[in-house]
């Protein structure tokens, strides 16, 4: 698979006067999709998203397109890109991007359309994104969702199991995540409003970064924000509670396409062979060996896909 970095100083140029198609131009929205022969995959940046973005260019080349590879880390950047066609295809996480298109759309005050609910999301994301030329394809089993852990000891001993568990015990938390922890609805504020847990304060060490693990670890803090994906919690001796009441919005991976150059039934389809394989644990898995054991995401990409009977 071919990378293009150069092709990144251009994006940058390309997309500061580009808005999309617009709003009132239904009939460039609402052409047939198209079926372009080279596509161009974009990844945000991250380890997970270099994954899946690896995993749908090898994809795709098995289905015989020819790819090209492109990092651009801001989202403001690379939206605009997808719905130009500088880049055709990108996975992106189902509530947030929902959101990031309303408050687009209707500005930053914009109330939260994602929810956690997979088909409302789903709705809403698809009927923002649909006017600006992008097609949002089927989420998948994966989800990469903010989640809480505490050390396997404090939850054997507490008896927990999920949060609700960790609200009814009566307990008070002192909360390792991000400091923006106590204003966010997902945060302190919804573990005390859903789950009646007794956050103490919030210890702001990040959110899943090594240094907040390890205040946890050592007993500093009792829990820590970090994600569903987080693979390294084992190393730390740490275990997820339980989202039991769904707390948390529906960040499942989707991939989101250009319609008029990659909106075929084909990308479809080639595509959603993802999703009848990939779960939330395959990718914490992937995750650790790229950022624990040091291992390529390309190389990671396509072992899983092998393994999976998707390329040869």
């Amino acid at each position: 698979m071919r990378v293009r970095t150069a092709a990144v100083a251009v994006l940058l140029v390309l997309t500061a006067c580009t808005t999309g198609p617009s709003l009132e131009n239904r009939g460039e929205v609402t052409a047939p999709p198209g079926d372009s022969r080279h596509l161009t995959i974009g990844s945000a940046g991250f380890t997970e998203s270099d994954l899946l973005a690896q995993m749908y260019a090898q994809l795709l080349n098995q289905a015989g397109y020819r790819t090209s590879f492109i990092t651009v880390a801001n989202r403001e950047i690379y939206e605009p890109a997808l719905e130009s066609g500088q880049i055709d295809v990108v996975p992106e996480y189902a509530a947030t991007f929902a959101d990031w298109l309303d408050a687009k759309a209707n500005g930053p005050d914009a109330p939260p359309v994602g929810s956690p609910d997979l088909a409302t999301t789903m709705k809403a994301l698809r009927r923002l994104a649909t006017p600006r030329g992008l097609t949002v394809l089927d989420p998948g089993r994966a989800v990469d969702q903010n989640a809480f852990a505490v050390t396997a000891a404090y939850a054997r001993q507490h008896h927990l199991k999920t949060l609700s568990d960790l609200g009814a015990s009566g307990l008070q938390v002192r909360l390792a995540a991000g400091d923006e922890c106590v204003q966010r609805p997902y945060c302190e504020p919804g573990l005390k409003k859903v789950y009646g847990i007794d956050i103490t304060g919030v210890d702001p060490k990040g959110v899943g970064t090594t240094q907040a693990k390890r205040a946890v670890q050592n007993g500093q803090d009792q829990m820590v924000l970090t994600t569903t994906t987080d693979a390294t919690l084992d190393q730390f001796g740490l275990v997820l509670l339980a989202d039991d009441k769904h707390l948390q919005n529906a960040d499942y991976v989707v991939p989101v396409v250009n319609r008029a150059r990659a909106g075929s039934e084909r990308v479809t389809k080639t595509l959603g062979k993802l999703n009848d394989v990939l779960t939330t644990a395959d990718l914490a898995s992937m995750n650790q060996q790229v950022d624990s054991w040091r291992r390529l995401a390309q190389d990671v990409a396509r072992t899983y896909l092998r393994d999976k009977g998707l390329v040869k």
